[in-house]
């Protein structure tokens, strides 16, 4: 079948002919006359644009091979959208140049741009009620010649649908869909466009998690198999260096960095292009970085040492960062979650060799941090030689392994206070006040068992590693430090 192309989406798939009144055939999309293997097949060389006086991009150089992914991410207002509209020739830079395949677009019809470059855009609305099947065809308006059909359209549209798995929707109307299953089928329209350059703008954005998901790999196959070059604006940084080769980071106009995304995804660069503090450390499932952007840092203007090893020292520690505290940790295995945690957060860390006897000047090192420090966590399990370095601390604040919620974590401090008042007028119900044997809620049995540990503050890890239990643990701790036979 053949579709007119409204003009509301003239600008995704360009003129239907060159005005030569004959269509190329799809071999001509990934050519050009200036275009050599060794080059990039995306070229953004020194752009700006403005929207009357305001500058939007100031300079900007990217370039993206042909069987590359790379993801374009920043604040809201950096300027992707206008960029990747600069990109497809929506847009003319004020000055600077876009090319692809070797050939300027700013030279090239609206037609021979369609057959080089497809965009995803970020508004998925359709203004007609044109169905499914329809919307995917018109991906094919460029490889239609005013007196010639396109004999490969019906192939393509097929694997489009079936690729984006909107082949159930093909006889519906585009606008009888929801925002995500939309999204999916200009996906679809623009695979059905078969360019060489594939540009996405924020093409996750109204998805469900398990589409998101295919989406990407979709891109990231398509990058692979097919040798597209693939520029897309991501919002979703954890996904983002999931998928992509490279990540370019837009702030203010101009290109902070570019580069792989252990490389881009810094706290620095993040810090500078969104303002916010962040802790980045690799996904424990997939190995790539995952943003972990972190609160306005707390009052707790105390130095705080902790003890322990994997995840939930690592939890602990960023709990003590964001409630203000000066954090220092060890001795841990070097490559331990909780080192690289603490490194991010920039907490002065001791480390020691994994499955071997604590060295010395590591031992030394912690008891120098333990003694600067005007409370010590311990985290639970730890090793015996690990929980006796700070045993002899007077406030002690032990971090265990049994479930301790946020209402057993403040009972734990009313009743220190409790004991603390009974043990000053000798009333023989100090302890007594500890027991809690008429609590039956679930906080407060798990708190019996953290008090059963001792008079040292304890609190749960797992529940605890948050502002509201492991700093009320140590604020009680300062108020009433360990006795020297607790």
């Amino acid at each position: 079948m053949t579709v007119d192309l409204p003009a509301a989406l003239d600008d995704l798939v360009g003129d239907a002919s060159d005005g030569s009144g004959s269509a190329r055939g799809p071999d001509a999309a990934g050519s050009g006359a200036g275009y050599a293997p060794d080059r990039a097949l995306l070229e953004v060389d020194g752009v700006s644009v403005g929207y009357g006086d305001v500058e939007v991009l100031d300079d900007v150089s990217l370039a993206v091979d042909a069987g590359e992914f790379v993801g374009l991410v920043g604040p809201n207002g950096a300027g992707k959208t206008t960029l990747l509209k600069a990109i497809n020739g929506v847009l003319d830079p004020n000055s600077g140049a876009v090319r692809v395949a070797g050939e300027r677009v700013a030279d090239l019809s609206s037609w021979a741009a369609s057959r080089r470059i497809a965009t995803v855009p970020q508004d998925t609305t359709v203004a007609f009620e044109f169905a499914v099947e329809d919307v995917v065809e018109m991906g094919r308006t460029p490889y239609h010649g005013r007196f010639g059909g396109d004999p490969d359209a019906d192939e393509a549209v097929e694997r489009a649908l079936d690729r984006t798995e909107t082949a159930q929707f093909r006889d519906r109307s585009v606008a009888s869909l929801s925002g995500g299953e939309r999204q999916r089928v200009v996906l679809a329209r623009a695979l059905a466009q078969g360019t060489p350059a594939l540009l996405l703008d924020e093409p996750t954005a109204s998805l469900d998690v398990n589409h998101q998901v295919r989406t990407l790999e979709l891109v990231r196959d398509l990058v692979d198999s097919e040798g597209k070059a693939a520029l897309a604006a991501i919002h979703d940084l954890d996904m983002a260096a999931r998928f992509c080769d490279r990540l370019a980071v837009l702030a203010d106009g101009d290109l902070l960095a570019v580069g792989p995304p252990a490389e881009v995804l810094t706290a620095e660069h993040l810090g500078t292009a969104f303002d916010t503090d962040a802790a980045v450390l690799p996904n424990p499932v997939t190995g790539t970085p995952a943003v972990t952007p972190l609160s306005e840092p707390g009052d707790l203007d105390r130095t705080v040492h902790v003890v322990g090893t994997g995840a939930a020292t690592a939890r602990t520690v960023a709990a003590l960062a964001a409630a203000g505290a000066t954090v220092t940790v060890g001795p841990v295995p070097d490559g331990d979650v909780a080192a690289a945690t603490a490194r991010e957060l920039a907490a002065e860390t001791v480390t020691a060799a994994a499955f071997a006897a604590l060295d010395p000047d590591a031992e030394a090192e912690a008891r120098d941090s333990l003694s600067a420090a005007d409370a010590a966590v311990v985290v639970e399990p730890v090793a015996p030689s690990l929980g006796a370095l700070a045993s002899g601390h007077p406030a002690v604040v032990r971090v265990t392994t049994g479930a301790v919620g946020p209402a057993a974590a403040t009972e734990i401090v009313d009743r220190t206070e409790a004991v603390d008042a009974a043990e000053a007028t000798g009333s023989p119900d100090a302890t007594g006040l500890l027991d809690g044997a008429d609590r039956t809620d679930a906080d407060t049995a798990d708190a019996r068992s953290v008090e059963a540990a001792g008079p040292e503050r304890s609190v749960d890890a797992a529940a605890a590693a948050t502002p509201d239990t492991v700093v009320a643990g140590i604020r009680a701790a300062l108020d009433r430090p360990a006795e020297a036979d607790d």
